[in-house]
């Protein structure tokens, strides 16, 4: 790893929103920055609900360790209800939080922070149709491109990408995509 690069990681299942993890992960990486995949299993061919992209994992839960990384990314679609029921993604979420690392999550990704107790009491925004169960966990819904509540950000969809990454970038410290 280079000087100063930081490692970001992509907390993913299948089904995936194509777009939403494509644009972000390359974001990252051209801003010279380490993405770093994590799944329930080490090398697994995830695919997106699009069909048009797959990445393998690099580390399974079990192996990750929020420690090693300045930021969290959770792509949207069907991945996160894939991960909200495993206890160890919902550990490193709680854990990374406590310590102050950068959790970003667009479209239906919010619904994990809401299943790790996140929520209570933070000002997020996400896909309209998942907006009301998090609110029911004490979020605060507010409609707009990308909220940022200390170390989280939210989106809600693929329309707001550009907001998502610009301000997921600005969180690592680094120049503007």
């Amino acid at each position: 790893m280079k000087k100063n690069q930081e490692k970001v990681a992509f907390l993913l299942a299948d089904g995936y929103e194509d777009s939403e993890m494509k644009n972000p992960y390359e974001a990252i990486t051209r801003n010279g920055n380490a993405a770093v995949i994590i799944g329930l299993e080490k090398e697994a061919e995830l695919r997106g609900k699009k069909g048009t992209i797959a990445y393998t994992t690099h580390l399974s839960i079990d192996e990750a360790n929020p420690d090693d990384y300045r930021a969290v990314v959770i792509p949207g679609g069907q991945s996160p209800e894939k991960l909200m029921e495993n206890e160890a993604v919902l550990d490193f979420l709680r854990d990374a939080n406590e310590k102050g690392i950068t959790i970003s999550a667009i479209c239906h990704g919010p619904l994990l922070l809401s299943k790790a107790g996140l929520a209570q009491g933070r000002h997020f925004t996400s896909y309209a149709g998942v907006a009301e169960e998090i609110a029911k966990e004490g979020g605060v819904y507010s409609d707009k491109p990308v909220v940022v509540d200390d170390n989280l950000i939210t989106s809600r969809g693929p329309d707001d990408e550009s907001y998502f990454i610009e301000e997921t970038i600005r969180k690592l410290g680094v120049s503007a995509y």
